[in-house]
């Protein structure tokens, strides 16, 4: 069989949600490499069916055990639900640490739920750079909602508002979590909050505190006014709200115009990125490289600036263009 032929067939394989075929389509699109372009290109025309969902907020807040449990609700409503479990990286590795999938083994024997989890690779926001392209491989596959759970390092989750069309920040009564959110600009950020663990002392003065803040904010008439949930997500309390808020933006969004100018943003920011990677990697080639290095000497000894070495080596470059 032809290169091309066996290519058709794994595409046809993957838009049949043939689970080897997603799970060998993430692992191209995490290699980075010239067959990642290659199906992203080819597939994109099935892209923008599934419904995006961004989940962050500080570790230890719940992100999993709500995302188990909406995977759960959704499933009873006949809805396939593709996980992207954003881990932090391993330090021998480089890979994802697995225990986003330990925790949601129930779910992952669920043929309707794809689970993958993946490595940030030194991303700043927690959110791997790869992230998207796997969403667009699961969105191709014909999964209805596709969750991205991010890592929770605090200030540095705020780049999944650039991948989700409904971003949820989940908070816990303990630590000051709502003043600190407003500290970490996920105020900015949330379409609403769900405030777990509501069972806990405080929870109340946190949603007290939050409210207090949203009502400080300025808001456009025709502007969306986050809400505010409360959950006890491992006794299942509070995730039909929850679910319920998520179609309500979504809702909202739709009739507004709004989910195809978010859209928009999203596919500039990332097109922005693509191009950004690949004039990186095209400077920092092998020449790239023995310039910058050659030239460090004359920067320690004084002699030049580390301006006029970056000058030089962007000058190098164009002329190779």
């Amino acid at each position: 069989m032809k290169e091309d032929q066996l290519n058709n067939l794994f595409i046809e394989k993957l838009l049949k949600n043939d689970r080897r075929a997603v799970a060998r389509s993430i692992s191209i699109v995490e290699s980075n490499n010239s067959s990642s372009s290659e199906l992203l290109k080819s597939v994109y025309a099935n892209v923008g069916k599934a419904y995006r969902i961004g989940i962050t907020g500080p570790p230890g807040a719940g992100k999993s055990t709500i995302t188990n449990q909406l995977t759960k609700l959704f499933r009873k409503q006949n809805k396939k639900v593709g996980i992207i479990a954003v881990d932090p990286s391993s330090p021998f590795t480089g890979g994802a640490l697995l225990g986003d999938r330990i925790r949601m083994t129930e779910i992952g024997q669920d043929s309707g739920v794809f689970i993958r989890s993946m490595a940030t690779r030194g991303s700043v926001g927690g959110l791997s750079k790869k992230a998207n392209d796997a969403a667009d491989i699961l969105d191709v596959a014909g999964f209805d909602y596709i969750i991205l759970e991010t890592v929770g390092v605090g200030q540095s989750e705020l780049d999944i508002a650039k991948a989700a069309d409904t971003t949820i920040v989940i908070l816990v009564p303990e630590s000051g979590d709502a003043v600190q959110a407003m500290k970490a600009g996920l105020m900015e950020i949330a379409d609403f909050f769900v405030v777990n663990k509501s069972d806990r002392p405080g929870a109340e003065q946190a949603i007290s505190a939050l409210n207090t803040i949203l009502i400080m904010k300025e808001h456009n008439f025709n502007s969306w006014m986050p809400n505010i949930i409360s959950s006890v997500a491992s006794e299942n309390m509070g995730i039909k709200e929850i679910a319920d808020e998520i179609k309500r933006h979504k809702n909202f969004l739709e009739s507004s115009n709004k989910l195809l100018e978010r859209r928009e943003f999203r596919i500039k920011a990332r097109i922005k990125e693509i191009v950004e990677d690949k004039i990186r990697d095209l400077l920092w080639n092998e020449s790239g490289k023995n310039s910058l290095n050659s030239s460090l000497e004359k920067v320690v000894l004084g002699s030049l600036s580390p301006y006029h070495i970056a000058d030089e080596i962007i000058d190098n470059f164009k002329n190779q263009l």
